[in-house]
């Protein structure tokens, strides 16, 4: 007993010669150029995070060492915790240079009183040192190196550096290090908010992180963290009652697994940019909660085997706000490591709002127009409607609300198959149709193929009055993208028309109707099931249905998929906003009576309008042609000259539309002009007397 009392004796009697030693610079400095510079390397290898546009966390991924270490300010952890750090592990840690002589006189006075060791003098700088240059034996020759090291790091850094060091190096037991790896596997949040017994448990790990760890000893973990509170009461940091009821609180037993928000966003970024250490989104973190245990609320209720997808979108700057590919990314039931926002997908009815628009635009209808649903035939194809059931006659407005197939078949006949994908195509919309088919009737129905991020670009157009715009997921690149792309999806007055339509659509149970305009589909077979909508500021598509593709009776998008959207827009948490009035130059009726005759009635068959089309060839804007770009010169007043065009066909009178809104001319004559008031690009569009109509897109420069 007394050899091994000698023996700690002289170690620190040792000790204390070296630090009488190191107290004359010239040796200090000697020793640093022996040893070499202090890597910090081991520091700067942090875990790759994801941030929310707050700057909030979403996904961490862990070193390429397989540790949690987490980057952590101190200015973002609670203050408590600090103050039972030092005062646990370093009282004079901003008055010493790196060693405290007087801890260190106390610990051989201990040491001489006791004939063992109480107390050590270790301050947190020496332990940063410890930690950047770890070494197994604890020798006087370790010491020694981590006396050096320690003053070297007080000489490069500040206090502050210091200590954001420790808190980011700190061993917490496994593969965790650092405060905020610990603070989020055992609390379940981030060190800025802890309890006093939280903060005391913090101090208490890094002394023997694996003998101490909650979810294995937790026993031990409790001991060591009462110890702590006892010695801050002791030294007046707490009071006694504050202490005494921190160590009534249970002790974590397990760890909590690392946030997983918009966790195939976050994959896919880490993946696309793996250098990076840090990925700032536009996803806001407390939507996404919302979103994501949404998801997985409604999913359940479909059973097994089924996902969810959820895309929320600001349509002011095109941020995406919240991004939920699946209900639970670690869930095989689920499907949970599909993403399918990206998977490519049959959308139903969920795309007749633009065919719509399209044939408003061009004046081929409006929503008051009436239109016949009753059984047609065209050519081979003959469409059924959903519920094999017709309605006669009604508006054209009333048959989108009710997303009739056959009335919408008849708008995109008029369209044409063809200027509908090339429209899509236009704004960048990807449609996929089958391999060896031609644009045809069907794709109205759903036949064809679009991912939830596609859809939701082109719903984003409709909700900002036609103007297309960027989707963006990065923060850096948001400001940027509130300036759209200057291409249209289609004229203003069309779009507004649109959406004051699926404003009015019927609600789902127990939701009001006029707060959202949205639109249902259900793919065939039962195998997708959608609700796209928006109201003021955010525009929503919501998807359901089995990532195998295999049919699920029963599966359509009023019941699967209308209820998630609608509660979706529960959780942005504020009042919903009011959809845009209507724009100037939008033609107002309240029936078809109020039309011109040519837009009363879409396709009329009474003696009136039955002349032949052999006697009277369909309208046909020669002049400008279709996708041609203007160049032309202004008047002495600044103004764009008047532009010339020409009609070729069709049966007078003739009616010409500035996108999609009639404008005065002689409409007996099949020449005419227009002055632009703006550059870019122009939809020109003409209606003759028999309702038929042609239109082009050009670019004024």
């Amino acid at each position: 007993m007394k050899s091994k009392s000698s023996d700690i004796k002289r170690k620190i009697g040792g000790l204390l010669l070296v630090v009488c030693l190191l107290s004359a610079y010239g040796s200090i400095k000697l020793a640093t150029q022996k040893m070499g510079p202090l890597s910090i390397t081991k520091a700067d290898d942090l875990s790759t995070i994801v941030l929310d546009r707050n700057g909030e966390l979403l996904r961490a991924f862990t070193t390429k060492s397989g540790r949690w270490r987490l980057p952590v300010d101190p200015r973002k952890v609670d203050p408590t915790y600090l103050k039972l750090l030092l005062n646990y592990e370093d009282k004079r840690f901003y008055n010493h240079r790196g060693i405290d002589i007087l801890a260190s006189l106390r610990a051989l006075k201990q040491l001489l009183l006791n004939g063992r060791i109480i107390s050590g003098a270790s301050t947190l700088t020496m332990q940063v040192a410890r930690l950047l240059e770890p070494r197994n034996k604890r020798t006087i020759t370790a010491k020694f190196r981590q006396t050096i090291r320690a003053f070297e790091l007080e000489r490069q850094f500040s206090k502050h550096e210091i200590l954001s060091l420790y808190l980011r190096l700190a061993p917490f037991g496994g593969n965790l290090e650092g405060v905020r790896a610990a603070s989020l596997t055992y609390f379940g949040r981030e060190p800025r908010h802890l309890s006093l017994a939280e903060s005391a448990l913090l101090v208490a790990l890094p002394q023997s992180p694996e003998m101490r760890r909650p979810d294995r000893r937790r026993k031990r973990a409790q001991k060591a963290r009462n110890r702590v509170l006892m010695r801050a009461a002791n030294s007046g940091v707490i009071s006694l009652a504050a202490a005494k009821r921190a160590m009534l609180e249970a002790v974590p037993s397990k760890r909590l697994n690392f946030p997983k928000l918009a966790p195939h966003l976050a994959q896919s970024e880490n993946k696309s940019f793996p250098a990076k250490s840090i990925h700032r989104l536009t996803i806001d973190k407390v939507l996404q909660q919302r979103l994501q245990a949404l998801a997985l609320t409604h999913a359940a209720r479909l059973g097994d085997k089924h996902s969810l997808a959820i895309l929320a979108i600001d349509h002011a700057s095109g941020e995406i706000l919240g991004y939920v590919g699946s209900p639970n990314f670690l869930e095989n039931r689920f499907h949970g490591p599909i993403d399918m926002i990206k998977a490519v997908r049959s959308p139903g009815s969920s795309l007749k709002p633009f065919i719509y628009g399209l044939a408003f635009e061009e004046g081929l209808a409006h929503p008051q127009t009436l239109i016949d649903d009753v059984p047609t035939r065209f050519g081979q194809y003959k469409p059924k409607n959903f519920d094999d059931s017709w309605s006669g006659t009604l508006s054209v407005a009333k048959a989108l609300q009710l997303s009739l197939n056959i009335p919408a078949v008849k708008i995109l006949d008029k369209v044409g198959p063809t200027r509908m994908l090339a429209r899509f195509r236009q704004i960048g919309v990807d449609l996929k149709t089958p391999i060896g088919t031609k644009p045809n009737l069907s794709m109205v129905l759903g036949g064809l193929g679009i991912t939830v991020q596609n859809l939701a670009r082109s719903y984003v157009g409709l909700a900002r009055g036609g103007e297309m715009i960027d989707l963006s997921w990065r923060k850096n690149t948001s400001q940027q993208s509130r300036r759209g792309t200057g291409v249209r999806l289609m004229s203003e007055q069309a779009a507004w028309q649109v959406g004051n339509i699926l404003a009015n659509a019927p609600p789902p149970k127990n939701a009001r109707r006029g707060q959202i305009a949205y639109k249902t589909g259900t793919s065939y077979g039962y195998r997708d099931a959608w609700a796209a909508g928006f109201d003021g500021e955010t525009t929503i598509i919501v998807w359901a249905g089995r990532p195998d593709g295999t049919a699920s009776p029963g599966l359509t998008g009023r019941t699967a998929a209308a209820p998630a959207l609608f509660n979706a827009f529960e959780q942005l948490g504020r009042p919903l906003t009011p959809l845009s009035p209507a724009p100037s130059g939008t033609l107002m009726a309240h029936s078809s009576a109020e039309l011109p005759a040519t837009m009363r009635h879409f396709e009329r068959t009474d003696t009136q309008y039955a002349e032949r089309t052999s006697l009277n060839p369909s309208v046909k804007i020669a002049f400008p042609h279709n996708g041609s770009q203007l160049p032309l010169s202004l008047d002495k007043n600044g103004h764009f000259e008047l532009l010339a065009m020409k009609a070729e066909g069709g049966k007078l009178p003739l009616t010409w539309m500035i996108n999609g809104a009639p404008i005065k001319t002689n409409r007996a004559r099949r020449t005419t002009f227009w002055k632009p008031h703006e550059k870019g690009f122009v939809l020109l569009g003409v209606l003759d007397a028999l309702g038929r109509a042609d239109s082009v897109l050009v670019r004024v420069e």
